[in-house]
């Protein structure tokens, strides 16, 4: 994990640096913090799932999960279906999950 982390943040240090030069924001911060945590639960990891793809909207980066092009939010609502995710965001709701992590 520790070779991980080290290989993350030189990543990290290369790209936001050519991001910033490239938008003209040098020092602007581009990445967060690398945390790993263990699914300990169905519970945890079904509000995971629905973090994770419910978070470009909460940003209103999109309406809708699927219409984000960086996740597999529409594979993943292919494959269980609509009303599958639906059910399954009613019993694993996000609520404050995330809460800070991001704003």
């Amino acid at each position: 994990m520790k070779e991980l982390r080290t290989q993350l943040g030189r990543m990290h240090g290369k790209t936001s640096r050519q991001w910033n030069l490239e938008d003209d924001c040098v020092g602007r911060k581009v990445w967060f913090n690398c945390i790993e945590r263990i699914i300990s639960s169905e519970r945890y990891y079904w509000a995971t799932i629905n973090y994770i793809h419910h978070n470009p909207v909460k940003h209103g980066f999109v309406e809708k999960w699927e219409h984000w092009p960086f996740s597999n939010a529409a594979q993943y609502l292919k494959e269980i279906g609509r009303d599958k995710a639906i059910e399954i965001w009613k019993i694993y709701p996000v609520l404050d999950y995330g809460k800070e992590w991001d704003s």
